[in-house]
């Protein structure tokens, strides 16, 4: 196994990794809308939020070799249900092999944000 970790992407905020590989997958631990270069909360829609999330992903995945378009699933936790239309909006754009995806609304996420996504993808090596 190889941990992940870059600083295009925030920090893990607890006993995590950014992402794990093993074999030719990754897991990428969940991505919650922090500037990396900041460390603070970014957007105050659920859009504004979710672009940002989708930009740390797309960095951890590319520090491990790989890319959305080698994502085969995809877990995405919503603060609130109403936002799924405006959250597909922004996921549509980047997921767009459309991998295997759950969507559950949760009661709280990290830091009271409003959407978190994790992926399984495979590696370019």
């Amino acid at each position: 196994m190889k941990t992940v970790s870059t600083t295009k992407a925030p920090a893990a905020i607890g006993p995590y990794s950014q992402a794990i590989i093993t074999g030719n997958m990754i897991f990428t631990s969940g991505q919650i809308p922090i500037d990396p270069a900041t460390g603070e909360i970014t957007g105050a829609d659920i859009t504004e939020q979710a672009e940002r999330v989708m930009q740390n992903l797309g960095e951890v995945l590319k520090e491990a070799g790989s890319s959305y378009g080698q994502a085969v699933k995809t877990t995405c936790f919503l603060a609130d249900m109403d936002d799924f239309a405006a959250f597909n909006e922004v996921y549509g754009k980047y997921f767009t092999g459309k991998p295997a995806r759950s969507c559950v609304a949760v009661k709280t996420l990290p830091k009271n944000v409003l959407c978190e996504v994790e992926v399984i993808a495979v590696t370019n090596e």
